[in-house]
């Protein structure tokens, strides 16, 4: 009997309680974050985002298999952190270059060549990864000419 009292007791905090909560919810006013600014991008376009540039940055680590210090350089503040905009590691320009280099190649020839209606371009596009495979520098020796076919008729 007494537990009968308290159970309804109970069952009403329980239902205030998340009706409050529920309320609580519906007038959370969300914060937007402020967007981060990028700075020193000379190859990239400048209406990327932070996010695409950095998921651009993952992919490149992925394809030379280094981390962040392989490009850019430490802070001079904190030597701990990365300062993303700095020109202090000649990597970086390097990677701008071989950034270019990659563009122009899929602009001017890849883009060039004709496709079946169910190829699709991205398929046959030059990435960092088709030199590099995993490594900072490319590596590996151009395929050596196969021999002469043997003469025929003899």
């Amino acid at each position: 009997m007494i537990f009968n009292q308290h159970r309804k007791k109970m069952l009403f905090v329980f239902a205030l309680i998340a009706v409050i909560a529920i309320t609580n919810q519906s007038f959370k006013v969300e914060q937007q974050e402020e967007p981060k600014k990028l700075k020193n991008i000379k190859v990239f376009p400048s209406t990327m985002t932070f996010k695409e540039v950095d998921h651009a940055m993952d992919q490149f680590k992925m394809a030379l298999g280094v981390k962040c210090n392989y490009c850019h350089a430490p802070s001079k503040d904190n030597p701990k952190k990365m300062d993303m905009a700095s020109d202090d590691n000649p990597k970086k320009d390097i990677a701008r270059d071989m950034l270019r280099m990659t563009m122009e190649m899929n602009q001017k020839y890849i883009s060039a060549i004709p496709h079946e209606s169910t190829d699709t371009a991205k398929v046959q596009m030059i990435t960092c990864n088709t030199c590099h495979r995993g490594a900072p520098k490319p590596f590996g020796k151009a395929p050596a000419m196969p021999p002469p076919p043997p003469p025929q008729g003899k």
